[in-house]
């Protein structure tokens, strides 16, 4: 088999240290399984953008289009807008490459202290539709200064969009405990999310054997502080599930090591994986930024590409690390810096 090809981002702040370890990881996992990586990085950041004006060069995205998977580690920095470096690097990857699916998985560790009482058994999965909804490019601004200034965003729910997002929901739910929530807040938002729960309901009959709720998201969000080991698949629309996934990742004790993966399952196109806790400018450069997100973003990876006992491998290994307080970071209650982290992963590998 040849190598299987990895474009490498690891963007802004503490992006650049995490995807070390990741890689770091990856290296060692890769050669105990014996699976052939082949990496290539770009520097395609805010600091060029501040360098050149574009987060990446124009023919960027075509330089991805040959790449079986996307390692990226974060996007951001003071003094360029947020709009701009999501814009201009990560929501076009997104879009152009299909990746409807955005995969957040929930788990509270043990060793890792939720604060909330009695979560130590939550295990769940936000699937987040990925490419239209609430973050639509539809819509515009009027009378800019003046006092009657005016703002317009359109959401785009699409048939073909729900059904897809809610489809892979069921079929995930399938391996897992059968039970899917969908998000939604119908009783408000009079147009697309009774829209989004008719095409949900129409899917769920074509998988008799998954339950399936639909909770209004105000109602949802308490749900998952006050009874988050109930859920197992939860579906959503884009901004619900933003949201969502991070009030999820806070319940399970910390964004830190919280994984995303940015999925085109049909894998016509490169898939993306990313750490959620962004590029954390406080503590950039300081070497104690929390690499699990980003190594369990890399295992996700493993698995979309075939090779799921690596996978399983590094999961065990994070598993391991995160039950030791000398082996966790600051955000977690440890004492570990990066670097320590990243070496007892590497060496349970080994």
């Amino acid at each position: 088999m040849s190598a299987q090809r990895i474009a490498v981002i690891p963007g802004d702040g503490i992006g650049v240290d995490v995807i070390e370890s990741a890689r770091a990881v990856l290296d060692a996992v890769c050669a105990k399984h014996r699976i052939e990586l082949e990496y290539r990085e770009f520097d395609w950041s805010c600091q060029r953008y501040e360098r050149e004006g574009a987060m990446m060069p124009a023919d960027g995205l075509d330089m991805l289009r040959e790449f079986d998977a996307i390692l990226l580690g974060a996007v951001g920095w003071p003094g360029v807008p947020d709009h701009v470096s999501l814009w201009g690097l990560l929501i076009p990857i997104r879009r152009t490459f299909r990746q409807y699916v955005n995969l957040r998985p929930i788990r509270v560790f043990r060793g890792v202290q939720s604060p909330l009482r009695g979560a130590e058994d939550v295990d769940f999965v936000v699937v987040r539709e990925n490419i239209e909804g609430e973050y639509s490019e539809i819509g515009g601004r009027l009378n800019r200064g003046f006092p009657e200034e005016m703002a317009v965003q359109e959401s785009v729910f699409t048939r073909a969009g729900v059904s897809r997002i809610a489809d892979y929901a069921f079929e995930l739910a399938q391996t897992r405990r059968g039970y899917v929530t969908s998000a939604t807040k119908s009783n408000g938002i009079v147009h697309t999310l009774p829209f989004w729960d008719e095409v949900v309901a129409e899917r769920s009959a074509r998988y008799p054997d998954v339950r399936i709720d639909s909770e209004h998201i105000d109602a949802l969000a308490a749900k998952f502080v006050l009874q988050p080991s109930r859920f197992d698949v939860v579906v959503a629309s884009n901004l619900f599930g933003d949201i969502l996934s991070d009030l999820a990742a806070a319940v399970a004790g910390s964004i830190g090591i919280a994984p995303s993966a940015n999925l085109d399952p049909t894998k016509q196109y490169p898939s993306m994986f990313e750490p959620v806790h962004g590029s954390a400018p406080d503590i950039a450069g300081r070497g104690i930024a929390n690499p699990v997100g980003a190594v369990w973003s890399a295992a996700m990876m493993l698995s979309h590409l075939g090779h799921h006992a690596a996978a399983d491998d590094v999961l065990a290994a994070m598993t391991a690390s995160l039950a030791d307080p000398s082996t966790r970071t600051a955000d977690l209650g440890g004492t570990a810096s990066t670097a320590q982290v990243t070496g007892a992963l590497v060496a349970a590998l080994a």
